[in-house]
């Protein structure tokens, strides 16, 4: 967004109230000038009668040997000089605003249709006013400021103030609206993470306490899902694990047939392996984060299937010491495996390594690859590739729990091809301590 329209609810909140006081205080002006238009052009204008009938009073009953040491008085005592008029002169007129405009015509109306008014007279400025003395024309040179007061600045720096302490007020309500919708966003990010969630505090408007209330009641309502669901999944995993394991004590115990038994001990095992990982991606990954080397994690868990005589081998392992959730850490690794033992077979190569922002393992395969296409999709929960792969058993659960314990790490899972044929599963760690 741009700087001039945020997109916080406080900066909008706050740039809203601002424009809104700002409009108020320019219409507030406009209707004050407005106002005081009338009364100020009668004021004006009756002290320029005043000034003009006082000097011609002045010079008409003055002695005439006195009146030059009486102009010389005005013009120091009330900034007033007398000119007679000329042919020649030139006079440049009031200018054609709403107040200037009443003045002139009220101290035409008070002297005679006859009086000029103007702002300069032969380039020298001021407020100047023509009267007659028998058929003689004198002007009265007044300063402007008679006639155009400027009162901008007293009442702009007021105006200032006034706007200064309303932007103050304005980010004081701001806050006051942001601050609980904060605290819904921190909770709504924590439940977003699986943790726990307290409930949060009611304030603020009505409607944002109403939100709160809810808020408070949709997290109360999915923790008691999740506890009702960790339960019933326990229930399931020993109902079917009991039978299982009695299944599997009769199949050692039988001397029937020897292929049959190992048949059917290698479905009980894959019905073993569905369960859990059932019960991984339903529990999600609650772990905390600890330091751990990466490096040495992945080895332990190649050398386990380095053991059981499969081609399983290492080849870069340069990924170092990191934050991570150690036991979802081994169980994305161990599906990424499996997942490559299944689907394309062995030999399967495995390598780490590290940048600035993440570390990196990657578990490469030579099998049929997934389309560039069906990577997003494959990384869903219960989602099997219709091609190549569909002869293979599983519940489609492998990638999603991968994606979910990358999710834990601040990182991404991405599903590349191989140069020269195959699939190359990419597991991205973020190297900083906090969480997604």
């Amino acid at each position: 967004m741009s700087r001039l329209h945020p997109d916080s609810l406080f900066g909008r909140a706050f740039i809203l109230i601002t424009a809104l006081l700002l409009v108020s205080l320019l219409a507030w002006s406009a209707i004050y000038q407005y106002a005081q238009r009338e009364p100020l052009a009668n004021e004006i204008a009756q002290q320029a009668v005043s000034v003009v009938n006082l000097t011609r009073a002045a010079i008409l009953h003055a002695d005439p040997q006195q009146r030059i040491e009486l102009l010389h008085d005005m013009n120091d005592s009330e900034q007033l000089r007398v000119y007679l008029a000329r042919p020649d002169e030139h006079i440049q007129p009031v200018a054609p605003e709403p107040l200037t405009e009443r003045i002139a015509q009220q101290v035409r109306h008070a002297l005679g249709p006859e009086t000029r008014i103007g702002f300069s007279r032969d380039g020298i400025e001021g407020f100047w006013v023509s009267f007659f003395i028998g058929d003689d024309e004198f002007w009265v040179q007044m300063p402007r400021e008679r006639l155009q007061p400027d009162p901008t600045r007293t009442w702009l720096g007021w105006a200032v103030i006034a706007l200064l302490l309303s932007m103050l007020g304005a980010w004081a309500i701001a806050t006051r609206i942001n601050e609980p919708l904060a605290r819904l966003t921190q909770a709504a990010h924590a439940l977003k993470r699986g943790e726990p969630t307290l409930a949060t505090i009611a304030s603020g408007p009505h409607e944002v306490r109403t939100l709160t209330v809810a808020f408070n009641q949709l997290a109360g309502e999915l923790a008691r899902l999740d506890r009702e669901r960790a339960t019933v999944l326990a229930g399931i995993s020993h109902d079917l694990r009991t039978p299982l394991a009695r299944l599997r004590l009769a199949i050692e115990l039988s001397a029937s047939d020897p292929a049959l038994r190992e048949g059917m001990a290698l479905d009980i095992e894959e019905m073993d392996q569905i369960i859990g990982q059932f019960m991984a991606f339903a529990r999600g990954e609650d772990e905390a984060l600890s330091v751990h080397d990466l490096d040495a994690l992945l080895l332990e868990v190649v050398q386990r299937d380095g053991q059981l005589g499969r081609a399983v081998h290492t080849t870069t392992l340069q990924a170092g010491r990191l934050p991570m959730a150690p036991l979802a850490i081994r169980r994305a690794i161990r599906n990424l495996i499996d997942n490559a033992l299944r689907y394309a077979g062995e030999p399967i190569e495995v390598a780490a390594g590290c940048t600035a922002q993440h570390a990196w393992i990657e578990v490469r395969d030579r099998g049929p690859g997934i389309p560039a296409h069906e990577t997003v999709r494959m990384q869903q929960p219960f989602t099997r590739l219709q091609s190549a792969r569909t002869d293979a058993s599983g519940a489609g659960l492998g990638l999603a729990i991968v994606a979910r314990v990358a999710q834990l790490h601040h990182g991404a899972l991405h599903l590349l091809p191989r140069e020269g044929g195959g699939l190359v599963a990419r597991l991205e760690l973020s190297r900083s301590s906090h969480k997604a």
